[in-house]
């Protein structure tokens, strides 16, 4: 699909629904794939200013009706959903419940207590359970971070670490760019990606993404620590595809993101709810 494509549909789509189409509106009625908005705009944000429109605010919608939305979806799955996995089966975006329990991690606790202080908890057993299962192995096993008791003197001759990830092969949280990069190639596999070129230059690498079923497409990867450096680095948005960073601070990106703090918290709760 053209970009030109692209913007007749988001037109047709404000004729058709009468408001601005959210993303998740173009992508269901014109059958559009988010990879070709970014291929074509980097962002849907930047795709309506080229459209002269305005992204509409965002839709308050009923907790009842997102914890019925939720729970219905790790019904199916047998498993707490990723926000991947949510948005995927679900109508809503991850952003409300994300808004409503301050992040995606903190939604299944957040839900199962309203659940259960407001009378709607009846039925949902086998759903709650997985989320009191989650918070039991969280309590007992803490994976992903060690946070010692008390601060011990630091020793001034000797370099300190992030905190402790397991189970990874990267030993500790990046505190740099490199550890970034090296924690993406652990990762990359299973994020769907697989690395064709790193180099020293801008971007620092070429890799091919999976974008559908038998599908494969060639992203270029700029890899920041924080991803508000690649603007005080001064690169230019559109040599480059996509953005790996270890916490995702530019609001006003043009770029995707692929924040792997939150990929690497999604993994953990993955592994947690596999392993009941």
């Amino acid at each position: 699909m053209t970009k030109q494509e692209i913007m007749a549909a988001i037109f047709e789509c404000k004729e058709k629904l009468g408001h601005v189409p959210t993303r998740n509106e173009l992508v269901k009625i014109a059958n559009i794939k988010r990879e070709q908005i970014r291929q074509h705009f980097g962002s849907y944000t930047q795709a309506l200013r080229e459209c002269n429109l305005e992204r509409p605010g965002p839709k308050e919608v009923r907790l009842d009706v997102l914890f019925r939305d939720w729970a219905g979806i790790a019904r199916k799955l047998k498993k707490l959903p990723t926000t991947f996995e949510y948005e995927q089966l679900s109508q809503f975006s991850q952003k409300p419940l994300a808004r409503k329990f301050g992040t995606w991690g903190n939604a299944p606790m957040g839900l199962k207590r309203w659940a259960e202080e407001n009378g709607e908890a009846a039925g949902w057993e086998d759903v709650l359970g997985l989320v009191r299962a989650r918070e039991i192995f969280r309590r007992r096993a803490q994976p992903g971070r060690f946070i010692p008791r008390a601060c011990t003197q630091v020793l001034p001759d000797r370099p300190s670490y992030g905190a402790l990830m397991r189970p990874c092969s990267l030993l500790c949280e990046p505190t740099n760019e490199a550890t970034v990069l090296f924690l993406f190639a652990a990762m990359a596999e299973e994020l769907g990606f697989a690395v064709l070129h790193v180099q020293a230059e801008f971007p620092d690498c070429e890799a091919l993404r999976v974008v559908a079923q038998s599908r494969v497409q060639r992203v270029r990867i700029e890899f920041e620590f924080e991803s508000r450096n690649f603007e005080r680095h001064g690169h230019d948005p559109k040599g480059c595809d996509l953005i790996v960073c270890w916490e995702h601070n530019w609001m006003d990106c043009p770029l995707e993101v692929l924040e792997l703090k939150k990929a690497f918290s999604q993994r953990q709760e993955n592994l947690t709810t596999d392993s009941h």
